[in-house]
């Protein structure tokens, strides 16, 4: 296709507009223009990539299917172009628009949600939409601007930045443990309720992780007759019902801990942990309202673990 060149952007502006509108007429009227010179520059832009990119009829344009690929493509484009411009002129200084946020259920309901009023408080001009989903979304196909997930992305075009890692015990209810009694190893755990959590990404269970008394690291896997599928939320209110034992993250069960619903047990077993990643990806400009809920997280988090809060590579 040759080299890219100035009228070629100004010919995908004329495009994303025509297909914004539908009309070669409304686009030439919206940018000042004649509607015989928007559509020899969308033809010039059809003959240089060699497909046609609007069905015409007398009365209406049409995006085909291939003009439809290269107006998404083409829109996000402009919006990294448009991205770039502020942040160089300077006019995006105060972080502002829609910020899209993928994360899953567990950590969104114990530890994002209670964090965003103190974000939103001090950046009333961004507007958040959260998907709580534990599928494990396509941030550049979806449109997602970042996401909070478990572990680290192996996907090279994502960038991660941890923000914490997150320990873990084993829970249950004083009820439960009166009936059942306490588990003083990891053999007694065969004679116990095990509430099991199904991942969704794979369709296995998630094994408990422990620590034994000489340091090794120890997966537990097994076979429950407890099971939930898709949403660990559905074993926290099982166990905080008296129903089995669960490993949670600590930060989750310290409050339960603390008014006497839940007892940790096993913790000569404890000392093991999971990592949760701030994902976004790499080959967009990062916006003002990315960068400044990325450090925020990171130092919301670090000063709660009591370490001075570095700035975001």
């Amino acid at each position: 296709m040759g080299t890219f060149n100035p009228v070629q952007l100004s010919s995908i502006e004329l495009f994303c507009k025509a297909a914004e509108l539908g009309s070669f007429t409304a686009a030439a009227e919206s940018l000042g223009l004649t509607p015989a010179s928007v559509s020899r520059s969308i033809k010039r832009l059809e003959e240089r990539l060699g497909t046609r990119l609007f069905s015409r009829t007398t009365r209406s344009v049409r995006l085909t299917h291939e003009g439809d690929l290269y107006r998404q493509e083409c829109q996000r484009a402009l919006e990294q172009i448009a991205e770039v411009e502020r942040a160089i002129t300077g006019n995006q200084k105060v972080p502002s628009g829609l910020l899209r946020i993928s994360v899953g259920t567990l950590y969104a309901n114990y530890r994002l949600l209670p964090l965003l009023p103190r974000f939103t408080e001090a950046y009333p001009q961004v507007n958040l939409e959260l998907s709580l989903s534990n599928r494990v979304v396509d941030l550049v196909d979806e449109g997602f601007d970042l996401a909070i997930r478990l572990g680290t992305p192996r996907d090279s075009r994502l960038i991660a930045h941890q923000l914490e890692d997150a320990s873990v015990g084993i829970f249950a209810t004083p009820a439960y443990l009166a009936r059942k009694g306490i588990p003083r190893s990891l053999e007694e755990l065969a004679g116990h309720d095990r509430i099991q959590f199904v991942l969704p990404s794979t369709g296995r269970s998630m094994p408990w992780i422990f620590r034994d008394r000489e340091g090794r690291e120890i997966d537990y896997t097994f076979r429950s007759r407890l099971r939930v599928l898709d949403d660990a939320l559905g074993c926290i209110s099982w166990c905080a019902a008296g129903g089995g034992l669960f490993q949670i993250y600590h930060f989750i069960a310290e409050p339960a801990v603390g008014r006497g619903e839940l007892v940790e047990v096993l913790q000569d077993y404890g000392g093991r942990s999971r990592p949760f990643s701030i994902i976004y990806p790499q080959n967009r400009h990062l916006s003002a309202r990315v960068r400044a809920f990325v450090d925020f997280m990171l130092a919301t988090l670090r000063q709660e673990r009591g370490r001075p809060a570095s700035p975001r590579p």
